[in-house]
């Protein structure tokens, strides 16, 4: 099967979709699957449609493209739409309205969270077959090998980590934990690292700031603590708790968002009112929670299986995909002159 995917992949460090897109592309391909990153192809088996938004810079082809190619290319493509972005985590009014226009091209739609799907269907995306498929970090980098949990005798290292800088990102929680850092009593227990990008004009008092890291040196870096801390808001899924949980590390997490199905089981629920007792709570029960972590369920090889065998359902039912399609496209001969101009050029 030959799969097209709508990212342009980028090395270093990176959002949570760059590292979708590297993980799923490695996998397919390793099966024996053709794996592209355009539409140059003209016998393209199936179209993941990742980031429709052309001002993207992660954006390899939006859904306009993806017509496009059905309509003056290849008519018996296949398109999955995934979605992982929404108004909510930016504070944005225009993201949703757009992925649930351009959702309209796609026969299958995948989402990354129960709540995220529960979103978009109260705000009128189409009746399609949606089915959620949880992220997941690459085993390979992010495991627990060297791991060493906090012994109660040491400080207990916090860390968290973030490639995006909007104060959504956690920022509140954050910087509860860097006034907590004033207090004399918590300064001798606890130490708190952020690894990442800052909002603009926003600094830390009491936290050691490191630089974005991605890979082999992340995964290290966040194993030289013992409990991770995410506060951000309105996540789809998230893949920053993902990875320290595959390190071994109990989370504390806010209630938002898709995060709570990924870290329900496997930390402590905080808030900005609580954060002190649970704290306190999460040290006095750690040896639990340590061991709660290490049933952990989510990682990118289950999430790419998930998505291949989705794909090879989808190839198994496609006359019947193809002919339940909702959307019809009308050629025009101008508009295909155009996009085959812009195809040949590129």
């Amino acid at each position: 099967m030959k799969v097209s995917i709508g990212t342009n992949i980028k090395e270093g460090p990176w959002g949570g979709g760059n590292l979708f897109a590297k993980n799923l592309s490695e996998f397919l391909a390793s099966n024996g699957h053709e794996v592209r990153t355009d539409l140059k192809d003209d016998d393209i088996d199936l179209i993941l449609l990742t980031e429709p938004r052309r001002t993207s810079e992660s954006s390899a082809f939006t859904h306009i493209d993806v017509q496009n190619y059905i309509k003056y290319v290849k008519d018996d493509s296949l398109v999955v739409h995934r979605v992982n972005e929404c108004d909510e985590r930016k504070n944005t009014n225009y993201v949703n309205k757009y992925l649930i226009q351009a959702n309209k091209t796609a026969d299958y739609t995948v989402f990354v969270s129960k709540w995220l799907r529960d979103l978009y269907v109260s705000q009128g995306i189409g009746t399609k077959e949606k089915h959620v498929i949880y992220a997941g970090a690459s085993e390979k980098i992010f495991n627990d090998s060297g791991f060493i949990p906090w012994n109660k005798k040491s400080k207990l290292k916090i860390v968290t980590h973030h490639w995006g800088a909007n104060w959504n990102k956690g920022f509140a929680i954050y910087s509860k934990l860097d006034e907590l850092l004033y207090d004399t009593d918590w300064e001798s227990k606890i130490d708190f690292t952020y690894i990442g990008n800052l909002p603009k004009g926003f600094k830390f008092k009491n936290v050691k700031v490191v630089k974005p890291l991605s890979g082999s040196s992340l995964s290290a870096k966040i194993k030289e603590n013992h409990l991770y801390v995410t506060g951000s808001l309105f996540e789809p899924s998230g893949n920053h708790h993902i990875e320290a949980s595959q390190c071994g590390l109990p989370i504390m997490f806010v209630n938002s968002g898709g995060t709570p199905e990924y870290c329900r089981d496997f930390g402590i629920e905080i808030d900005e009112t609580n954060l002190e007792s649970k704290l306190s709570e999460i040290m006095l029960n750690y040896d639990s929670y340590i061991s709660k972590v290490k049933n952990y369920p989510f990682n990118s090889n289950k999430m790419c299986f998930e998505y291949e065998s989705l794909f090879l359902e989808m190839f198994s039912k496609k006359n019947q995909i193809l002919s339940d399609r909702i959307l019809k496209l009308k050629r025009n001969l101008f508009e295909r002159y155009l996009f085959s101009y812009k195809r040949n050029k590129k």
